[in-house]
């Protein structure tokens, strides 16, 4: 595939799209094989595979897609000779409730998903630490939400939109998120990147509240504010409850005590780096909100 900026784009994936349906390569970054052989005359690999979401069972699948995944991906990167990965890394290394960490903030991963995108970082890290030529971008976006998405914030809008949303906590806490379309262009932006190493956090700013995040979407869709709050112990609770039930079920449920905790976090980051490297997003943090709205909602 040629892009608007006359690239040549090989997809691999575990499914292919509408879109790129005679595209994409159909495979895992968990089978070394069929990895090596997409990585074939390419010259940068842009890693974006990861188990990442919060209820994944069994746990090891992180540590099998995330952590096995980079170690495959650097050496697909050596048997074809590869010296630029752009990879995407995770604000979930810095933990909850750090401030608003930089990238020189010690991490202190709290999930599995964080530690072992912590884990995929350090390898790829050895791999340039080898490869004095190479060029190694490590991008620790934010949430990440748009269109097509099915993510965490997709999971709100929807309970939202649907009538079945409660504010868990006074909704003060401000979230980092990013737009899909201006992480998109980030990363674009960074295949002109001279040899070297760089890291950034990537979050739009201004950071939204909980509450602010909720009034857009309800103003978007012309729904009466809810001042209706549940205090965060009553409702860590109610996510507890949902653990107990999912484990007796075998259920996957949208409540559960790590969602409950990170909504009500405050998970905050400086994106001063990305947003003074020369690169400015196409869209605003709201943009990206109501767009994201009108396509899934109305």
């Amino acid at each position: 595939m040629t892009n608007s900026s006359g690239l040549q784009i090989v997809n691999y994936d575990k499914n292919t799209s509408d879109k790129y349906t005679d595209l994409t390569i159909v495979g895992d970054v968990r089978d070394i094989d069929a990895l090596t052989k997409a990585c074939e005359d390419v010259d940068v690999i842009c890693h974006l595979a990861a188990e990442h979401a919060d209820n994944v069972t069994p746990l090891s699948l992180y540590h099998d897609v995330n952590v096995i995944g980079a170690l495959n991906v650097v050496e697909a990167a050596k048997v074809n000779n590869v010296k630029n990965i752009v990879f995407t890394s995770s604000v979930a290394i810095y933990g909850l409730n750090r401030g608003t960490p930089d990238e020189k903030l010690e991490p202190r991963p709290f999930n599995e998903y964080g530690r072992t995108k912590l884990e995929a970082e350090k390898i790829f890290n050895a791999w340039h630490a080898d490869n004095s030529t190479s060029t190694l971008i490590t991008i620790r976006p934010a949430v990440v939400f748009g269109e097509n998405n099915r993510g965490n914030v997709y999971n709100l809008i929807n309970q939202i939109v649907s009538g079945r949303f409660l504010m868990i906590g006074d909704g003060k806490n401000c979230k980092s998120m990013g737009y899909v379309g201006n992480v998109a262009e980030f990363i674009k932006v960074q295949l002109e990147k001279e040899p070297g190493y760089y890291v950034y956090n990537y979050a739009d700013k201004d950071d939204l509240s909980s509450s602010e995040i909720a009034s857009i979407v309800r103003e978007e869709m012309n729904i009466p504010a809810n001042n209706m709050k549940v205090p965060y112990s009553i409702g860590l609770i109610g996510g507890y409850a949902f653990d107990v039930l999912s484990k007796i079920t075998g259920k996957k449920f949208p409540v559960s005590s790590v969602r409950i905790q990170k909504f009500c976090a405050d998970t905050t980051i400086d994106s001063t780096a990305a947003m003074s490297s020369g690169f400015t997003p196409p869209y605003s943090l709201e943009e990206g909100l109501k767009r994201m709205v009108k396509h899934e909602f109305k």
